[in-house]
This record gives structure tokens, sequence and C-alpha cells, in this order.
């Protein structure tokens, strides 16, 4: 009765999904409650409270741009936990009475601090659990935040993961069901304006693209794990012999591909197709021909 309780209540939900009109705002970039744009209402914000993880990994990229795939080779290694998508952005603190605040400002704490040590301990606990030392968070919606893990983590270490925007298009229009074109374009425009916000920003980023990674990976997971001051290990290109995991759907890619524990050459972007005017604006600006 339970099973078909769920499957019930799952079927109302898909039916009201595909009678409602379509949405068009981007389904990766969540609104912002107004809490999260607003200071307390006299102007407090709380200093940093010291971080049980001082120097996070984050994979900074657009979706459909190989990160599960540079999850599950760093997850190969000895002393890498690379977890499935931790979606740390959708975590939020809520501070059910009006004294709450006032109670949390006494201990040198506000909403997005309060936060902000969810996010730390989450890692943390991940990463005691592992029994490794490094941690990498390769959620794709990192990018829409990054200046916010920044802040969070001020020793954070990031990896920008670029691939050429027109096969991300490419990519994102096969893999739904009733593409909405001008949706897509903007989508991966907002990925691509924040990666490239974050390639200006942060000198010290490590920059891979993703037809390097499937064509030499050797070579680029040796400049990896010096960027992260590990030792290479052959293992890492073997992953398929290594558990990662759940590959399902909100968690990171659950393709074919990936689960067959082998890397796989990149699609090319279909020189063809035109681009809008910044997409191929940046495209250029990352190397890419078009």
């Amino acid at each position: 009765m339970s099973a078909i309780a769920k499957g019930l209540k799952r079927r109302g939900r898909l039916m009201a999904q595909a009678v409602s009109p379509p949405r068009r705002t981007l389904d990766a970039i969540p609104d912002q409650r107004p809490a999260e744009r607003e200071r307390s209402a006299d102007g407090y914000a709380a200093p940093r409270a010291p971080r049980l993880v001082t120097s996070p990994v984050f994979v900074l990229s657009s979706v459909r741009s190989g990160s599960t795939l540079l999850r599950v080779l760093l997850n190969s290694h000895s002393r890498v936990r690379a977890p499935h998508e931790m979606h740390l952005r959708t975590v939020h603190v809520r501070m059910s009475r009006e004294f709450t605040a006032d109670a949390m400002k006494e201990l040198d704490l506000d909403r997005e601090e309060l936060e902000h040590v969810l996010w730390d301990r989450v890692l943390h606990l991940e990463l005691s659990r592992s029994g490794k030392d490094v941690i990498v968070d390769k959620t794709p919606p990192n990018t829409l935040i990054w200046p916010r893990l920044h802040r969070c983590w001020p020793e954070a270490r990031f990896v920008l993961l670029l691939r050429h925007p027109g096969a991300v298009v490419q990519s994102l229009t096969s893999r739904r069901a009733d593409p909405d074109h001008e949706a897509i374009r903007a989508e991966v425009l907002g990925y691509a304006e924040k990666l490239e916000e974050a390639r200006q920003a942060l000198p010290g980023a490590h920059v891979i693209t993703y037809e390097d990674l499937t064509a030499d990976p050797e070579r680029v997971t040796r400049g990896l794990c010096a960027y992260l001051g590990v030792e290479w290990e052959s293992a890492m290109l073997d992953y398929g012999k290594q558990d990662h995991g759940t590959f399902r759907p909100k968690l990171g890619d659950w393709s074919s591909e990936i689960r067959s524990g082998r890397i796989q050459a990149a699609r090319q972007a279909d020189p063809t197709a035109q681009l809008p005017p910044r997409l191929a604006e940046l495209a250029k600006a990352w190397g890419y021909p078009v």
C-alpha cells in the first residue's frame, strides 16, 4: 500500500507538471529568497567562524561539461574524496522565532554564517567518513554562486572545467524531450558568464577543458594532482574498478557513457551551428574555434 501511495503521488506530480505552462526561468538558477539578499534589519554581518575544512576544492563548470567524469577520476585517488553533487547552495538555515536572530548575534552568528558553518560541517563529515584528506565538490550550479563559496572559504581551491559552449548547447538539446532552444542557450550563457567571471577574478584557479581531459587524461590529471598537492596515481584512469556511489538524476551524470567505466572521446561542437554573439565571444576567449 505504501508503494502504491507513493506511485500515485508521483504520477499526480508529473501530471501537474505536464499540464502547467512551460517555465521560462532557468532550472539551474534557483530563485533567491528575500532573506538571502538582505542583511539583518540593524545591518549586522557576522564575522567568519573557524572552518573545519580550510581548503576544499570546487569544480566550476556548466552542466553537460564532463564534471561527473572528472569527479570519478579524482575520487579514484587514494587521498581525494569527490562525492556526488552535494548542492550546498540549496541547504538553508531558517530562524523560526523573532528572537532567534538576536540569540545568534550574541554568538557572533547570522543566518548566512550559520549556513556556512553547516556547509563546512557537511564537507568535514564526508571527508572524515572517507578517510581521505582532500575533498572536491563538483556541483555545476556552484558556478553560479562562486563568490559566496570564496567568501565562505577564502582558502578554497577552484578548478575551472571548460567545454565548447556549442557542444554544451547540443548536449542539453539532445537530452531533453521537448527542448526550448531559447531557454537552453540562455542557460548555457548564464553558466558561461559566471565561468568567465571566475576565470578573470581567480588567477590562482586551475583551468582545464573537457576536450583535453578526454583526449589526454593522464596529462590533465597529472596537472590536477600537482595543483592539489597529491601524487598522481595511475588508478585514476581506471575509475570503473572503484565504487563511486549512485549514478542518478540530480546527483550528476547517469548516462551509459559514465557507467561504462571508460573515458570516452568528447563529442565535438557542430562547426556549422550558429552561436549567439556573446556565447561565440566567450568560446573564442577560451580558445575554441567559432
